[in-house]
C-alpha cells in the first residue's frame, strides 16, 4: 500500500499543478446528499448540557432541537413546541409539544425537558451553562442544595404539556430556549449508559441529524435523522465535521472542492481570498466581542485597578482592526457589541476619547504608581487558543504592552486545553470571544454576575452590579431596563472588569453550491435548511 502513495510523490514532483487539482473526498451514497464541513475545532463533547464551545454547538445544533429552534436566518420559531401561551404576568409559560420521536424511535415528553433541566442543575454534571436554567423557579436554590429538584419551575402535566414558572418575566424567552442548554437529553439513554451515552453506538437525538461515527481527530459523522419530525423538508443526508485549526490549509481545500464549508478563514487573507474564491467568502457582522480577561483571582497585580487600567488602554485597537484583521471588525472600547437588541450603546471606558500617545503616557504612569518601572517590570503570560489569528492578536498586544515596560509571555493550547484552563483557572491572561447566546445585552453582562460560575473567568464580583441586572431583570419597561443595563456596563467598564479589543465579524468559506446559508449576526447555519445546488 506504500508503494503507489511514493508513485504519487513523485508524479507530483514532475506536474505540480496536476497534483494540486486532485480533489479527495470521502464517497457519497448513489443518491443522496453529502457535504464535508470545515468545523475549526475538534469538539470536546456532544452533550448539550456539558457543552461551551461555539465550534461544538455547530453540531450539537444539527443533532438536538429545543422548545424553539432556529429558523434559516437563526431568529427563533416552534420546535418541539408547535405552540405556547404567557400568562399576563410573563411568569408562567404552558408549552404545547407535538408528536415527535428521539432517533431511537422512543418518543419524546415533556418529561424529557424536565428531566434535562434538573440534569443541569446537578453538580454532577458541571454544566457550565447551569446559570442559564437559574432563570426557572427555584433553579438558584436547588443548584445551592437549599431544595430538591422537584421544587424546580419545569412541571410536565402530561407528555404533550410543559409548563415553565420563570424567577421574573423573560419576554426573550423563545431566543433564549433555542440554546443548547435548554434542549433536552433523552432519559431513557442518558440513565441506561451514563456519561458513555454520548458514544456513537449509544447516541440518541431528536433533531434533523443522528450521529454515526466519532473519529477523533479527524471528523465527526451525522446523516438524517428519519425519525425527526420534518425529515421530509430535510435535503442533506450526511455530514463530515472536520476540525480545521489550520486555516490556510482549509481554505486550500475549499479551493480544491474537498470541503463545502470552513466556519473561518484567516482574517488578513480576505483580500486574497476575495480575488481568489470570491464567490465562497463570506462575511457579516456578528454579535460578538473579542476580549482579554485577566484572571483577577489569583494574580496579586491584577488585584490594582491602575494595573488593569494600564494593560488596557494601552493596545492599539484601531492597528489591530485596520491593519492586521482587515476584514471589517470594529475597535471596542465597550463590551457589548452594536445591534443587540433593546439596548442604548452609552456605555464606554473613562479614556477611550484620548489619542493612542496619550494612553501610552497615561499607561506608563499608573504602572509606576502602582511600583512598575525598568527595574521592576511587570512579567506576565497569556494563554490562548492556537489560531492563526489569535497568534497575531496576541503579539500585537504582546509588543504594545512592550513598549510601556511589560513583559508578556505567549502560550498557546488548542482551544479546548485553553478553555479548559480558564475554567480551572488556570491562566494569568486569557483572550477570548464571546459569542451572544441570546438577542439581549444580559448574554454579556450575565457573564460577570457573581453568580455565573466558570465563564466569570476573572470572578468578578460585586453586589452593586449583580444588583443593577437583579433590577433590570425585574423592569417591564424596556426603556428603563436599557438604563439599568447601561449602568451596569458603565461599572464593569470604570473597574477596568475586562479588556474589550474589537467586535467580531463572522467569517466562512462556502462553495457556492452549497444554498439555504444565510449570513445572520448570531453565526448559527442550521444544516436542516441547506441543500446543494445539483
Amino acid at each position: 500500500m506504500r508503494r503507489p502513495a511514493l508513485l504519487l510523490v513523485l508524479g507530483c514532483w514532475l506536474g505540480l499543478a496536476g497534483c494540486q487539482a486532485k480533489v479527495t473526498r470521502p464517497t457519497c451514497p448513489v443518491g443522496q446528499v453529502c457535504i464535508e464541513y470545515g468545523n475549526t475545532s475538534e469538539p470536546e463533547t456532544l452533550d448539550p448540557q456539558k457543552s461551551s464551545l461555539l465550534d461544538e454547538f455547530s453540531i450539537i445544533n444539527d443533532l438536538f432541537t429545543g422548545l424553539s429552534t432556529d429558523s434559516n436566518q437563526a431568529t427563533p420559531v416552534p420546535g418541539m413546541a408547535k405552540s405556547w401561551e404567557t400568562s399576563p404576568d410573563g411568569l408562567t409559560w404552558t408549552f404545547h409539544l407535538r408528536d415527535a420521536k428521539w432517533s431511537d424511535g422512543v418518543p419524546v415528553t415533556a418529561g424529557d425537558f424536565v428531566y434535562s433541566y434538573r440534569r443541569m442543575l446537578k453538580p454532577e454534571t458541571a454544566a457550565i451553562y447551569a446559570y442559564l436554567i437559574y432563570q426557572l423557579r427555584n433553579g438558584v436554590a436547588i443548584s445551592e442544595g437549599k431544595a430538591p429538584a422537584e421544587a424546580l419551575g419545569a412541571k410536565a402535566v402530561d407528555d404533550h404539556t410543559l409548563v415553565l414558572t420563570l424567577e421574573h418575566p423573560i419576554p426573550y424567552l423563545p431566543e433564549l430556549l433555542k440554546h443548547v442548554s435548554f434542549f433536552p437529553v433523552p432519559k431513557h439513554a442518558v440513565e441506561k449508559w451514563g456519561d458513555a451515552w454520548i458514544q456513537p453506538e449509544h447516541f440518541v437525538s431528536n433533531g434533523p441529524y443522528k450521529l454515526v461515527s466519532w473519529q477523533l481527530g479527524d471528523y465527526v459523522r451525522v446523516a438524517k435523522n428519519p425519525q425527526f419530525y420534518e425529515a421530509d423538508k430535510v435535503c442533506i443526508d450526511r455530514i463530515d465535521y472536520y476540525p480545521t485549526s489550520d486555516s490556510i490549509m482549509a481554505e486550500r481545500r475549499v479551493k480544491r472542492g474537498e470541503l463545502d464549508v470552513n466556519t473561518s478563514f484567516q482574517s488578513n487573507r480576505i483580500t486574497r481570498l476575495r480575488s481568489q474564491i470570491p464567490d465562497a467568502v463570506r462575511t457579516h457582522v456578528s454579535l460578538a466581542t473579542s476580549y482579554i480577561q485577566l484572571n483577577g483571582r489569583d494574580v496579586p497585580a491584577f488585584k490594582d485597578i491602575r494595573v488593569r487600567r494600564a494593560l488596557s488602554e494601552s493596545i492599539d485597537r484601531e492597528f489591530i482592526t485596520d491593519k492586521l484583521m482587515r476584514a471589517g471588525q470594529i475597535p471596542a472600547y465597550a463590551f457589548i457589541p452594536p445591534g443587540t437588541a433593546n439596548y442604548s450603546r452609552t456605555a464606554h471606558t473613562v479614556w477611550a476619547d484620548l489619542s493612542f500617545a496619550q494612553r501610552q503616557t497615561q499607561a506608563r504612569q499608573l504602572l509606576a504608581a502602582a511600583g512598575y518601572g525598568p527595574a521592576h517590570p511587570l512579567e506576565v503570560e497569556i494563554k490562548s487558543a492556537n489560531s492563526p489569528d489569535t497568534l497575531l492578536l496576541m503579539q500585537a498586544v504582546q509588543a504594545d504592552w512592550a513598549a510601556i515596560g511589560i513583559k508578556a509571555k505567549l502560550v498557546q493550547n488548542e482551544s479546548q486545553i485553553a478553555f479548559t484552563a480558564y475554567r480551572a483557572r488556570d491562566f494569568q491572561i486569557g483572550s477570548m470571544s464571546w459569542y451572544a447566546d441570546y438577542n439581549d445585552a444580559m448574554t454579556f453582562l450575565g457573564i460577570l454576575k457573581s453568580d455565573t460560575g466558570a465563564q466569570n473567568y476573572g470572578d468578578y464580583n460585586n453586589p452593586a452590579y449583580d444588583a443593577l441586572l437583579v433590577a433590570s431583570d425585574h423592569e417591564a419597561d424596556l426603556t428603563k431596563r436599557a438604563a439599568l443595563l447601561g449602568k451596569a456596563e458603565q461599572m464593569i467598564l470604570d473597574e477596568e472588569a475586562i479588556i474589550p479589543l474589537f467586535y467580531v465579524v463572522n467569517r466562512a468559506l462556502v462553495a457556492p453550491k452549497i444554498t439555504g446559508w444565510v449570513d445572520n449576526v448570531a453565526r448559527i447555519h442550521p444544516a436542516r435548511w441547506m441543500c446543494v445546488k445539483p
